[in-house]
């Protein structure tokens, strides 16, 4: 850790295309912590945190609220301390989320199919896709439809 520049909030912020009020919030409310302070005190960051600053933005463009996303970076921190294996977990659950949000969109296009008509549907999905569905649905508590 040595050689990594650690960056002062105003860096941090150009880096991360948020502002120093975001990251100071961030910060008070425990999203983010610095790496350590200066010898002027001065709030030091390294990189994990711009990664988790993306991470952040990005969970927030999913409509997660920042209590949600607290709970979600302890969760995954709490899982592996080993960074990429965080990092995968993190796009995973947000993958799902995608996909969960996207199914719930086609919930009543769906829900006003005729039985005929939604197997037509699934029959002309690759084999795994429709899995992924059937099982979104589920999760869902839709239910199956195939």
């Amino acid at each position: 850790m040595e050689n990594t520049k650690l960056l002062r909030i105003g860096e941090l912020s150009k880096r991360a295309n948020v502002s120093p009020r975001t990251i100071d919030y961030y910060t008070s409310v425990g999203l983010i912590e610095p790496f350590k302070r200066s010898d002027k005190n001065y709030r030091l960051y390294n990189d994990e945190t711009l990664k988790r600053l993306e991470r952040i933005e990005q969970l927030k463009k999913e409509k997660y609220t920042l209590d949600e996303i607290k709970e979600t970076l302890n969760t995954w921190s709490k899982v592996s301390s080993v960074q990429h294996v965080s990092q995968k977990l993190t796009d995973l659950q947000l993958n799902l989320t995608q996909l969960e949000r996207q199914v719930k969109e086609l919930e009543p296009v769906i829900e006003q199919l005729k039985p005929k008509q939604a197997h037509q549907l699934f029959n002309r999905l690759m084999p795994q896709t429709a899995a992924c569905i059937e099982a979104l649905m589920i999760l869902v508590n839709k239910g199956s439809f195939m």
